[in-house]
């Protein structure tokens, strides 16, 4: 007998019984919730789990999320709009995407909103928090750290620092509080703000206090994970290559430095200068080779099982994601791909979302939720959080060698794709770069699940070396990359020894359906009010109902704020909804008399035409 859903992954089974437990007062002293779930295990789904319980149990009344990205708002209104959760939890709450606006949840369950956000204007949330009972989700909260409290302590001038400044308070407001990330350490060592921890000890790491009294906590580890086929196994493509640099300082000189392997055999004063090169230079245009057309690849194979033609976009057919280590590089990646098809291929299937980039947003909204684009090239923006199952192969040219962000990266591509087919004939394809440091981190992966990785027999691996060095993720100073080539590509692919399916595992087929978040909503009933609007000053004006001059449709809007009470800026979606029925209805021009006597009509349009006055006489 199928399910109606996809089974609830072994996390969201124990939050679903906790939130259960504190709705009905038997674990009423837990207030707060840690989910560590590994990346890509699913911890979009806890906050809609938790708010299904808890909101009818009047234990909170409204959900704020927080994530730390502009790009992740979306994804989470997408979890609290789907219809297959909605029916399974059987909720009816939605959260809509929210900017420092008054009235972010307009009349909903909540809002979603981002760090930043929150950091330029934190008195607004917090009254929001204090004002309503609040669950407060913090995704991926390792990114903000433990503010600096003792005196003698150097003030946090980043942008985490000033996150966790204005988050502090709204931890402090919110009734229940349910903190998720992919790691529970930072790169940089610093306690995770929202966390208790052990007394400090002198040279020993920050130890969290899981028995802390109103903490509950619920892991999810990527071998559970595989064990219950939530997350893919990878494969991972080890290239390997020689890099030579200039070092020296102008004053001085500069020598040439290599060639040198990337392996090496060991961390070397060498290793990071040889990487910084490589993705820099041509070993780089190698790699990406390698995962471009290991892509094409795999997309013609399931294009023949399907009966596709070449050209015929589907769902399912696998995606490349490139990481690389900067916008000028990412910029050099996009046009190399580019340059590898036919011109107007190459535009439609390869796009580039990077911070400085234009409709960076859109393309990473295209890029999952699409047949098309294929290809995404990016440097951090897509890298953490970005849920698009169809990414089969990730092309990592990145120096950056800290675990979490690894983890984070590889995550992007162990999705389980619901239009790719059976679990079993997918899996995520990771081309790297071969240096001892990567290799250190697949190790300890490999050591974590309890097994090894399998190298493929046609080509001998080299030798892992788990050598610990502290290692600076910014780029290394005094060197001029010169040229590098790729030497040999190896495989080996990462696995458990027995992967069990789950059971009612089979539901996990069940293809997801695309719904529109309640900002999407929003934002197309704001364009039809104002397509309405237009189109009814055009067409008084052609009939001569009002006299020419002015701007008719400037009066008009006018005339609807005054009829309605408010602007179509601030309306919740029922009233959206109620103004376009309004319209409909009737004709602005009848309702002129609005605009008498009052002032603030009066005002801004001395100012509009004060404006183009100028222009007007000028154009004579």
């Amino acid at each position: 007998m199928s399910t109606a859903h996809p089974p609830f992954r072994a996390h969201q089974r124990t939050l679903r019984a906790l939130v259960a437990a504190i709705a009905s007062g038997e674990a009423r002293d837990v207030t707060d919730i840690l989910a560590a779930v590994t990346p890509g295990g699913g911890k979009s789904l806890l906050p809609v789990i938790a708010a299904a319980h808890l909101i009818p149990a009047g234990r909170i009344e409204r959900v704020v999320w927080v994530v730390p990205r502009d790009s992740l708002r979306l994804q989470a209104e997408e979890a609290f709009a789907d219809p297959v959760w909605r029916r399974a939890l059987g909720h009816a709450a939605s959260l809509r995407a929210a900017d420092n606006e008054p009235d972010p949840a307009r009349g909903l369950s909540g809002y979603v909103t981002t760090y930043q956000a929150v950091a330029a204007a934190p008195g607004l949330h917090l009254a929001e928090a204090r004002r309503h009972r609040t669950l407060l989700v913090v995704d991926e909260v390792h990114h903000l750290p433990m503010p600096a409290a003792r005196r003698g302590e150097e003030p946090d001038d980043d942008e985490a620092g000033a996150w966790s400044r204005a988050m502090r308070p709204l931890l402090a407001a919110a009734a229940c509080r349910l903190l998720l990330s992919g790691t529970l350490e930072r790169a940089d060592g610093r306690r995770i703000l929202g966390l208790p921890y052990h007394p400090a000890s002198a040279g020993a790491p920050p130890m969290i206090d899981l028995d802390a009294p109103g903490l509950a906590v619920i892991g999810y580890s990527r071998a559970q994970a595989l064990a219950e086929r939530a997350v893919l196994p990878v494969n991972f493509g080890a290239l390997d290559g020689e890099a030579s640099w200039l070092e020296g300082g102008r004053a001085a000189g500069q020598s040439r430095v290599g060639p040198h392997r990337l392996s090496g055999g060991g961390v070397r004063a060498t290793t990071r200068p040889a990487l910084f090169t490589a993705l820099r230079t041509g070993f780089a245009s190698d790699l990406l080779s390698e995962a471009f057309h290991a892509t094409r690849r795999l997309r013609a194979r399931r294009r023949r099982e399907r009966g596709l033609g070449a050209g015929e976009a589907a769902p399912g057919l696998g995606k490349l994601l490139v990481v690389a280590p900067d916008q000028a590089s990412a910029r050099r990646y996009l046009a190399a791909l580019r340059a590898w098809m036919p011109a107007e291929q190459g535009e439609r299937d390869v796009r580039l979302a990077t911070s400085s980039a234009q409709d960076a947003a859109g393309a990473l909204a295209a890029f999952r939720l699409r047949p098309e684009p294929a290809v995404l090239v990016t440097v951090a923006m897509a890298y953490e959080g970005l849920d698009a199952p169809e990414v089969a192969v990730v092309a990592a040219l990145t120096h950056i060698r800290s675990r979490p962000w690894l983890e984070q990266m590889l995550a992007r591509a162990t999705r389980v794709d619901p239009h790719a087919g059976p679990y079993a004939g997918q899996q995520a394809l990771v081309f790297h770069p071969d240096d001892p440091l990567f290799a250190r981190f697949r190790a300890e992966l490999e050591a974590e699940q309890g097994h090894a990785a399998r190298p493929r027999p046609d080509r001998p691996p080299s030798a892992l070396n788990p050598e610990r060095e502290v290692w600076r993720d910014d780029d290394p100073g005094g060197i001029t990359p010169l040229e590098s080539n790729a030497l040999g590509l190896r495989y080996a692919l990462l696995r458990p020894r027995t992967p069990e399916p789950a059971r009612g595992a089979g539901a996990a087929g069940i293809a997801p359906v695309l719904v529109e978040p309640p900002s999407l909503t929003e934002r197309a009933l704001r364009q039809r009010l104002s397509a309405q609007v237009a189109a009814q000053a055009v067409e008084d004006e052609a009939n001569l109902r009002l006299p020419r001059g002015g701007s008719l449709v400037h009066r008009y809007n006018a005339v609807l704020k005054r009829v309605l009470g408010k602007g179509r800026a601030t309306m919740t979606l029922p009233e959206l909804e109620a103004a376009l029925a309004w319209l409909e209805r009737n004709r602005l021009g009848d309702h002129l008399h609005h605009l008498e006597a009052d002032a603030r009509y009066a005002w801004s349009e001395r100012q509009r035409r004060g404006r183009w006055m100028p222009e007007r006489v000028a154009g004579r």
